[in-house]
């Protein structure tokens, strides 16, 4: 199993706060990896919130593709974060020439586009960049989007924490989500590690989902770029999420319908009964098969917790107005808000949804037995 844990904050944080409660979690990971999703940046990145933000590993040759790349298409940096390493990087984890944070203004052309445009051609760009590096070996991109940067790195968390300086003042976000990461496999694969990002959403995941296939192979039809990469099962999560508030126009409760949607008897007597038979017919291949706790960030600034039926990965929410988290464990909880009233904190069932909204006030919870209604 892997180790999550997401916190949102008024206040900007730190990562060290989600990587240190991954530490007292290290017994759910070995320590093999991690990854990080930051948005609602604070810092140097708090004064332009619309600026697109490049998040990757590249070699000497990849950042003078890069450069030349988007020289080309009419970006220019506009900000940078430079993240240099000692030579001799930890026991385990692999010598890297650049990590890149860099912030982009936009060409002067793209001020005519829509927001979908604009979002569609970032898709685009990033999409692009991962074809030229996997080509070449010299370019990890992670990330292209505005307010959001994602660090992924193979190794122990801590250690990746001080060989990268991840405490630096400039580094801080209102929300953050981290993985530590036990590893399945063999070889490993960066764009495999969690959290997972598409046009806003990120989702990341503990557990196994041997419905992948089919889930992958309807995603892929639908004829959306973005849909793409599946270096791991976990990654269609996140995916299904965009299909489900962008393509179908739901809201959050109408991604809990379609990833577990509830049993033929159940559905009939549902107060949104006809709407809920339709998704379960038309979404069936988008059905996962766990078991899975699913950690996510919307782009409304909003962080959510799901289970599936099965209710075998461990999840637990707890925090005060201003400061919530979410982990796999109650001692994450407790390193990373200990001053919280603990009577409080909720651990979700298989039919709960989730939710600290932007304002961070209080969790609220969502129950699939509740009206369901479409956004638009």
């Amino acid at each position: 199993m892997c180790r999550l844990f997401a916190i949102t904050s008024d206040e900007p944080l730190s990562p060290m706060t989600a990587l240190e409660a991954l530490d007292v979690m290290r017994e759910g990971h070995d320590g093999s990896g991690v990854g990080l999703f930051l948005r609602d940046l604070g810092g140097p990145f708090e004064e332009m919130k619309d600026a697109p933000i490049l998040s990757g590993i590249f070699t000497e040759k990849g950042l003078k593709r890069l450069d030349a790349y988007m020289m080309n298409i009419g970006f220019m940096t506009k900000y940078k974060l430079s993240i240099k390493v000692p030579k001799i990087p930890p026991p385990g984890v692999p010598k890297r020439d650049i990590y890149l944070i860099r912030a982009y203004e936009y060409p002067e052309e793209w001020d005519s586009l829509t927001e979908e445009q604009r979002y569609g051609r970032l898709v685009d760009i990033r999409l692009e960049l991962r074809r030229m590096g996997e080509a070449e070996e010299d370019m990890i991109v992670f990330s292209f989007w505005p307010d959001v940067i994602m660090i992924k790195e193979i190794g122990d968390p801590l250690q990746i924490a001080s060989h990268l300086k991840l405490d630096r003042k400039d580094l801080k976000a209102r929300i953050i989500m981290a993985q530590g990461r036990q590893n399945t496999n063999y070889a490993i694969n960066l764009y495999a590690c969690h959290p997972f990002f598409l046009q806003g959403f990120s989702t990341m995941t503990n557990g196994e989902n041997t419905a992948f296939i089919p889930i992958r192979e309807y995603l892929q039809s639908r004829g959306f770029p973005g849909y793409t990469g599946y270096q791991s099962d976990s990654e269609v999560f996140t995916h299904i999420l965009h299909y489900t508030i962008v393509k179908l126009g739901l809201g959050l409760e109408g991604y809990k319908h379609v990833i577990t949607p509830l049993k033929d008897g159940d559905i009939a007597t549902h107060p949104s009964s006809r709407l809920l038979q339709q998704l379960k017919q038309s979404c069936r291949r988008l059905i996962i098969d766990g078991p899975n706790c699913v950690i996510g960030s919307l782009p409304n600034h909003s962080l959510f917790m799901v289970q599936d039926r099965k209710k075998l990965r461990p999840g637990a929410v707890g925090g005060r107005p201003g400061k919530f988290a979410f982990s796999s464990e109650i001692c994450g909880l407790d390193a990373a808000i200990p001053d919280r009233d603990k009577n409080r904190d909720f651990q979700p069932m298989h039919l709960d949804t989730v939710i600290v909204a932007p304002n961070r006030q209080e969790i609220t919870l969502c129950r699939q037995t509740s009206p369901l209604t479409p956004l638009h």
